[in-house]
């Protein structure tokens, strides 16, 4: 009997009505539940609990069947209206920071039923392609008898759990993969892969963390993948020194991304381009390059902008990771084209995504950007029709117009191109200090198994 132990930064499993983009929670996640469908690179979509789908009306319906003989772990079938029951529990919840999502506002004008026990309907008055998007991030589980939300359609089931320590899964099933994984929290990246080299485990994650980064060793067999994690500074384009175009476009000069990727980061990140990654949908269609960095440039637009500072920088202590260091380079290149800066911390993460939330961010504050969906990173943060909680004043009358062309598209090859569109004018016309995606990292004992590091910073079991 093959048994694979794993270690990454946490073991949780959170409420059913809880989504997160957290990459130790989303592993243990897609080992127990399902996916309603599965993002894949490139920002389409396969089959998963929903095993197909069918468009009508233009878009403006969609018919989605369950994978036939789905049954939770304790042998309860899947029914549509368990996916119902999630779905209307997530549209009711909050997030980590106690914002209302924007799935409620998504959803708004959609009407979710459910014809038969194995059919879901989604009628919107206007063509939504993007339910797509949304279903992606939905993982369908339910309570066992004690209340813990540990009982999934995927391919392990839970035979023990200490919330935060670790968890004991079995295989189900022909599904491929281990007999027995168990997932240990292991907080510190440093112990992580102490315990690696110590025989303790069979994996390693999130190895980038490691204070040294880490060494790729012929001992192991590593694992990288680029991440869709936007890291970036918002900018105050209602007010202040970033109202102006130019300034805005002036800043994406001013920084040297790879600077800051190769001191802090071990250079484990790939720099931006625009709002979303090279593995967004769109991404491929817009074909962009990072905007250069050319200080000469910056100070010619901070010039015809008439901005002279001082700059107010906003920033968390943590989240996303070295927050403050990343902050202080960006402040230290404006420095160096003459333009005075004062940073502000605060120390309290929730507080500091609350402050974003009601725009209090100065002139410019540190954020990261996590959907993998460009339709949510566009709706959420961008669109000046939408106004939503992370928009920070941004107009640009070509930018919706683009979006909502986007929006409507129902084709995969349309979307791509629609999206690709947005893309290339919020490189020419940022809203955002574009910065950098991460590059995770796994290690694993030699011969322990076939792993895949997803986009999304999931570590799939393969064999």
């Amino acid at each position: 009997m093959r048994h694979l132990t794993i270690a990454a930064e946490k073991c949780r499993f959170l409420p059913a009505t809880r989504v997160t983009d957290d990459t130790s929670v989303l592993t243990l996640k897609t080992l127990v539940f399902e996916p309603l469908v599965r993002w894949t690179e490139g920002g389409r979509v396969a089959p998963a609990l929903l095993s197909r789908w069918q468009v009508d009306q233009g878009g403006r319906r969609w018919l989605f069947d369950i994978r036939e003989g789905a049954r939770f772990h304790d042998g309860k079938l899947c029914e549509a209206q368990d996916i119902l029951a999630m779905i209307q529990g997530i549209l009711g919840s909050v997030d980590m920071f106690g914002m209302k999502w924007s799935y409620s506002r998504y959803l708004a004008r959609a009407t979710l039923t459910a014809p038969t026990r194995n059919r879901l309907m989604v009628e919107n008055p206007e063509p939504f392609a993007d339910i797509l998007d949304i279903f992606s991030e939905f993982f369908v589980c339910r309570e066992d008898a004690s209340g813990a939300p540990v009982l999934g359609t995927g391919p392990y089931r839970v035979t023990a759990y200490d919330p935060d320590l670790s968890a004991d899964l079995e295989r189900v099933g022909a599904t491929p993969g281990p007999d027995r994984i168990t997932l240990r929290a292991i907080p510190e990246p440093e112990v992580r892969m102490a315990a690696l080299r110590a025989g303790q485990l069979d994996v390693a994650m999130q190895m980038e963390r490691l204070r040294d980064g880490p060494d790729f060793s012929d001992r192991f067999e590593w694992g990288r993948s680029l991440n869709t994690l936007s890291v970036m500074h918002y900018l105050n384009c209602d007010s202040g020194a970033f109202a102006h175009p130019a300034a805005r476009r002036a800043i994406n000069h001013t920084v040297d991304r790879q600077a800051i990727l190769d001191r802090l980061f071990h250079g484990l990140g790939v720099p931006s381009s625009t709002v979303v990654s090279p593995l967004h949908l769109g991404a491929r269609a817009a074909a962009l390059r990072p905007i250069p960095y050319d200080p000469d440039e910056a100070k010619r637009l901070f010039d015809l902008a008439q901005v002279t500072g001082p700059i107010r920088l906003r920033t968390p202590l943590e989240m996303p990771d070295k927050a403050k260091e990343i902050t202080q380079a960006v402040a230290a290149d404006l420095e160096r084209l003459g333009l005075p800066t004062r940073i502000e911390e605060q120390p309290d993460r929730p507080e500091y995504a609350r402050e974003v939330g009601r725009k209090q961010i100065g002139d410019i504050a540190i954020f990261d950007s996590s959907p993998h969906s460009t339709f949510r990173v566009l709706d959420d943060k961008v669109s000046s029709v939408n106004r939503a909680v992370w928009w920070q004043g941004y107009e640009d009358h070509e930018a919706d117009r683009l979006i909502a062309a986007a929006n409507h598209a129902v084709a995969d090859e349309d979307r791509e191109a629609g999206y690709g569109a947005v893309l290339r004018r919020l490189h020419a016309n940022p809203p955002w200090l574009y910065l950098f995606h991460p590059i995770e990292v796994f290690a694993a004992r030699r011969g322990a198994g076939r792993f895949v590091l997803e986009g999304t910073g999931i570590l799939r079991v393969e064999g």
